[in-house]
């Protein structure tokens, strides 16, 4: 039994072209990539930007958390002053003492916060007497500084005396 045999065809061999090239991308490709590397550093500088800002306002809130009740009242009062020059206008902040200084104090806490002038004989006593403060009354100024701190820096702005620009000396720290 033999078997019919089909004359072969002079066919010529099937040649696949070579799969689509990644290289060079489409211009779509190129939108997005240049879209998500702005976005990327965008973020990356307002983050700078924004830690820079507040590092005079952490090293603060660092320094009185450690703060004892020997070295005085008057190393709050002069970290709240360094604090406030740091985001406020020195014309501002420079001359305030005494009531003042307490009322400035007040001004840029929320409601719910103030509490500087309601101590006021408290802070005089601190600041102003030879007679130490005892280790309660001292952290409990102490708490009041701290939420001064947290609460009123960095300034907002239009948050002092009308005046709407505030100088950038925080930068500088």
């Amino acid at each position: 039994m033999t078997q019919p045999t089909t004359p072969t065809l002079p066919l010529a061999d099937i040649h696949l072209h070579s799969a689509p090239s990644y290289w060079p991308l489409p211009w779509g490709w190129w939108v997005v990539i240049i879209v998500t590397l702005t976005v990327i550093i965008a973020t990356g500088y307002q983050y700078r930007r924004r830690r820079q800002h507040s590092a005079a306002q952490q090293e603060a809130i660092r320094i009185i958390k450690t703060l004892q009740p020997e070295v005085g009242l008057t190393a709050i009062n002069t970290l709240l002053k360094q604090a406030a020059l740091s985001y406020f206008p020195r014309s501002i902040v420079a001359p305030l003492t005494g009531m003042q200084w307490l009322v400035f104090l007040d001004q840029h806490l929320p409601v719910k916060f103030q509490g500087f002038v309601d101590k006021q004989s408290l802070w005089q006593q601190g600041v102003f007497s030879p007679t130490p403060l005892t280790a309660e009354q001292f952290n409990d100024c102490r708490q009041q500084a701290l939420l001064w701190l947290q609460h009123a820096l960095p300034a907002k702005a239009n948050s002092h005396d009308g005046n709407s620009v505030i100088t950038k000396e925080s930068s500088n720290v």
